[in-house]
């Protein structure tokens, strides 16, 4: 069995108790985010299995975008990150 070398980690401990791994992740040709994938990729930045730079190189993620997701999940939790919940969070 081959591994590839990757940068960083291959799995880390998240605060809840749980293990997550780069399997983890969404597909980097991912066209669709629904709200499970964007809280995968803030999880996943949050937790160090990924830094923010990689993050945005491998999703093609504009800066903008993912501090938006990292936001929308701190204050309101990862249900804000439906598209039919936009209105509801949003600050105006």
């Amino acid at each position: 069995m081959y591994l590839k070398k990757v940068d960083g980690p291959r799995a880390v401990t998240m605060p809840d108790g749980t293990v997550m791994t780069r399997a983890d992740l969404p597909d980097p040709k991912t066209r669709r985010w629904v709200a499970s994938r964007k809280a995968s990729v803030v999880r996943a930045v949050e937790g160090g299995l990924i830094s923010r730079a990689e993050a945005l190189e491998i999703y093609g993620l504009s800066g903008e975008e993912l501090d938006g997701w990292t936001e929308a999940v701190a204050e309101h939790g990862e249900a804000a990150l439906k598209a039919t919940a936009l209105q509801r969070y949003r600050q105006l």
